[in-house]
């Protein structure tokens, strides 16, 4: 049983994400989780921020006293300014996507397939959804990461087989981080990666709708 296992902290994902942030690339947070994740970047490494609210190396996430109205990411929080960042139009921030300009994407998801295929902008059972700039980074970045809990409030799996969802793009995940576990889409499948302490490679196949593939050994989550 795993109901009453312990499982990682939101600001563990991002953490873990953080470490998947090459020097020098401009990298786009989506909502949730994702925003967490310019609180861990080293300090000694380089990563130019971009919104599609018009911002490009801007810093974290504002301390409170610190916001400024004319300084938010996509989400509508507040940013911390740096030197060098960069005001323009959101019609330009779209651009710089669609151009292929953006190195890296974390967006949270509703669902990812087993092959990468995304869905992060309608929960059908509600029937209501926004597209947001999430399709555009979907195809427009060149690496896009997943940062999410495995399952929902109802204890549903969100890495599936195949999305029942509708789908925000095909193929397009290369990794997904959670709170159990770190994986990989592959054409053949779901690879299991890495695991949260405590947890074992079948306790976590058991709270994930995909079929895992799972090497002979699987490291631990670092940070």
């Amino acid at each position: 049983m795993t109901d009453d296992k312990e499982r990682l902290d939101r600001a563990i994902i991002a953490m873990r994400v953080a470490r998947e942030l090459p020097p020098g690339a401009t990298v786009n947070l989506g909502i949730g989780i994702p925003t967490l994740v310019s609180m861990f970047v080293a300090d000694d490494s380089i990563v130019f921020y971009h919104s599609e609210s018009g911002v490009l190396n801007c810093g974290p996430l504002a301390e409170d006293g610190n916001e400024d109205i004319d300084l938010i990411n996509a989400g509508g929080q507040f940013l911390e300014p740096v030197p060098g960042m960069a005001y323009f139009s959101s019609v330009d921030a779209f651009a710089m996507i669609r151009g292929g300009h953006v190195d890296v994407t974390i967006l949270g998801a509703h669902q990812v397939s087993a092959t990468g295929d995304l869905a992060n902008w309608m929960l059908p059972d509600r029937g209501v959804g926004n597209i947001g700039g999430a399709m555009d980074l979907a195809a427009g970045a060149e690496k896009v990461i997943v940062a999410m809990e495995h399952n929902d409030r109802n204890g549903n799996p969100k890495v599936v087989q195949e999305c029942s969802f509708p789908l925000t793009g095909k193929g397009c995940v290369s990794l997904v981080v959670t709170d159990v576990a770190v994986m990989e889409p592959t054409p053949d499948g779901m690879a299991l990666r890495e695991v949260a302490p405590g947890w074992s490679a079948d306790e976590v196949q058991s709270v994930t709708g995909a079929r895992l593939i799972i090497p002979d050994s699987v490291a631990e989550y670092e940070v």
